[in-house]
């Protein structure tokens, strides 16, 4: 739930870490489409993403390439 308003105000909302496990070769378009979303492309990389539906719809449509860690709260300041 991120806040708005009162400059150096803070949110707080749960993190994902995403890593892609697996090829993207031989899968269909909207899969490697969807791994491009998630800021992912070549096994190995990884990224932080906000634990939204959203994120959590795009995972489910390729949990055999990813692997997904819960790091649960990051606090961040929000800029004025």
């Amino acid at each position: 739930m991120a806040t708005t308003g009162a400059p150096g105000a803070q949110s707080q909302e749960a993190q994902l870490f995403v890593t892609q496990v697996r090829s993207a070769i031989g899968t269909k378009p909207k899969h490697r489409g969807t791994l491009r979303a998630l800021g992912l492309g070549r096994i190995g990389k990884a990224a932080l993403l906000p634990d939204r539906p959203e994120i959590r719809g795009m995972i489910a449509r390729v949990p055999h390439l990813v692997e997904v860690e819960e790091v649960g709260f990051v606090t961040e300041e929000v800029a004025p």
